[in-house]
């Protein structure tokens, strides 16, 4: 993954910091360590809103003291349904105008928010366990949700909402490049930043303090062997980010409610903006429907 120069100095900053501070206090470094974990890169050139926003309504709503926001758009020819977009780290709901239209003419109500820390929302941290909130007030405030399509964290974050849906076999799940495994992104992070092995202990009971749950929880693996919701699952064989290797061993199981749709050159990112892609989970979303 190529950095910019301002990570590139972040991390140099805080792998200096961490070594300072962690061998006297390691729970101080963990701290420290946490919060860069948890923190999305700024946007320093914010993009402008694409034309599709202009017609949404604007929706807010309270998560814990920050105000999250985002948009609605209806359709003409309603077919009583919603659908939920949610984007991956560092990014926001702008990015993902080109699904807004076809799901319209389908006949979706499109719900589209930046996440906790994101774009136009409010907050400092992100995480897993703080992006499943958001999208479980979210289901409680315009939903009930139909279907929601997930990019990287975005995809890890619906996928453990989906768990907690009473009902989620009539309901469909679309992860586009899901962060699989977040102990996967630890090994990296701690690659990439290295600390003491007390550091990474006192880190991972931070992570477990959250939701009382262990890091295993945080896999998208293990929740989609626990649902019964029709999946989408799009993945590219390129992917820097959220390996494929993680995928391998779900796509083995051959689970019956699980599609896998396997790309090769689109990387994290492209794979969301290809048309074909978008065709493919409009048409997922449109399937069957009763």
């Amino acid at each position: 993954m190529k950095m910019k120069l301002a990570q590139r100095l972040l991390i140099s900053y805080y792998k200096t910091k961490l070594r300072t501070i962690g061998i006297l206090l390691p729970r101080k470094a963990a701290e420290a360590a946490f919060e860069l974990f948890c923190t999305p890169f700024s946007q320093k050139k914010k993009r402008k809103e694409p034309p599709v926003f202009h017609k949404a309504e604007k929706l807010s709503f309270d998560l814990e003291g920050s105000v999250i926001r985002g948009f609605r758009w209806r359709s003409e020819h309603p077919n009583g349904k919603t659908i939920l977009i949610c984007h991956g780290f560092s990014s926001y709901a702008y990015k993902f105008e080109k699904y807004i239209a076809p799901l319209k003419k389908e006949g979706f109500t499109v719900l589209a928010f930046d996440a906790p820390a994101h774009g136009s929302s409010e907050g400092k941290l992100i995480n897993a366990a703080i992006y499943k909130k958001a999208i479980l007030e979210i289901e409680n405030r315009f939903g009930p949700l139909y279907g929601i399509m997930g990019h990287s964290l975005g995809g890890l974050a619906a996928s453990l909402a989906f768990e907690d849906f009473s009902d989620n076999q009539n309901r469909k799940l679309v992860l586009v490049a899901p962060a699989t495994e977040t102990q996967r992104a630890l090994d990296n992070f701690f690659t990439m930043i290295p600390v003491e092995e007390k550091v990474k202990e006192a880190f991972e009971q931070m992570l477990r303090d959250i939701a009382d749950k262990p890091v295993s929880y945080y896999s998208v693996s293990r929740v989609v062997k626990n649902i019964s919701a029709n999946v989408l699952w799009i993945h590219d064989k390129q992917d820097t980010i959220c390996p494929f290797e993680d995928v391998k061993p779900v796509i083995s199981l051959k689970l019956p409610h699980v599609t896998f749709l396997i790309t090769e050159e689109l990387g994290h990112s492209k794979v969301y903006k290809d048309n074909k892609i978008c065709s493919e989970i409009v048409h997922f979303f449109s399937g069957s429907l009763s």
